[in-house]
């Protein structure tokens, strides 16, 4: 008896570890989302990717050392590695683009739309067996985009389209992150920062504006503080099931909101929150579905022995 309470202490422990990490690794999206926004107000989308790329490494450097240099190169499945780096460089540069323009809660709007893609192409990509439940909720959850994006010839905008074009590369890398399973979180968050730091140096090429030491500090930082989230969404994932954990992720949005009236002014239309609520709604029912129709516990995200 006194076993089965402890272990049961012991799962509730984890679990509540993987939530708070989950939440935590939320929070601090949202502050590199405002940073980024505040930054390409000033800075091209190049320069501040490229010195947010190079912060990364003050994170990722002591975890490559630990792990081996050479470990970088003996990937699993190269072509799938190639397209998911293509995807969240995509999913990075896209979204910066869209908030020159938009507000921030706009934008994230857009990007709470990832479950709902990934749903969608689970079944097209990896043979998952979607039902006709959630094939509604993905149709409602597209009703909420459109109405997000209010597609007209007089108010679509460029801006809209590199957020929508963005949170559909967001899917895919999600997707291809499945697949990547075996592939240690190091190898994986080094090679796209290495591929937005390469995107972000071509897009320099007569942009580059000298930045102030505070402003040169703040993009430094900006890596460090969207690599720490990168680790902390990872490791929840790997206290707590995914089901449990990914109606959290929509915290973004109200931090989203938060941040972009407090720091910008920005205060969401009535059409931006009708449509947000229809995502949020739409994808919370996804993952209730999934998580009812699941009969064994899925195993982790990442296979043991993978860090």
């Amino acid at each position: 008896m006194a076993q089965s309470l402890a272990r049961n202490f012991t799962i509730r422990n984890v679990l509540l570890a993987g939530i708070l990490l989950m939440l935590a690794g939320d929070f601090m999206f949202a502050l590199n989302d405002a940073m980024g926004k505040w930054l390409v107000a000033s800075f091209s989308v190049g320069q501040v990717v490229l010195i947010r790329s190079i912060g990364a490494f003050f994170v990722l450097g002591p975890m490559i050392a630990n792990q081996g240099a050479g470990k970088l190169f003996r990937m699993e499945r190269p072509v799938l590695q190639f397209l998911r780096v293509v995807a969240t460089t995509l999913d990075t540069g896209l979204f910066y683009a869209a908030v020159v323009y938009l507000p921030l809660a706009d934008v994230m709007s857009f990007y709470m739309a990832g479950p709902i893609y990934v749903a969608a192409l689970s079944h097209l990509l990896l043979g998952e067996k979607v039902g006709w439940r959630r094939w509604l909720a993905i149709l409602v959850g597209f009703c909420g985009v459109l109405i997000i994006l209010k597609p007209s010839s007089a108010a679509f905008s460029l801006a809209s389209a590199y957020a929508l074009i963005g949170s559909v590369a967001f899917g895919f890398a999600i997707i291809l992150g499945r697949r990547l399973r075996g592939t240690s979180d190091t190898t994986l968050v080094s090679w796209q920062t290495i591929a937005t730091l390469i995107v972000g140096g071509a897009l320099t090429i007569g942009a580059w504006r000298t930045p102030t030491a505070l402003d040169f500090g703040a993009m430094l930082l900006l890596g460090v503080v969207s690599c720490a989230a990168h680790l902390m969404i990872t490791r929840a994932l790997k206290l707590a099931p995914a089901s449990t954990l990914a109606p959290l992720h929509y915290s973004l949005l109200l931090w989203a909101v938060v941040f972009g009236l407090v720091f910008f002014g920005d205060m969401p239309s009535p059409r931006i929150l009708v449509g947000s609520a229809i995502v949020v709604l739409a994808g919370i029912f996804i993952f209730h579905r999934q998580k009812v129709v699941e009969t064994v516990v899925p195993p982790e995200n990442v296979p043991k022995g993978v860090n």
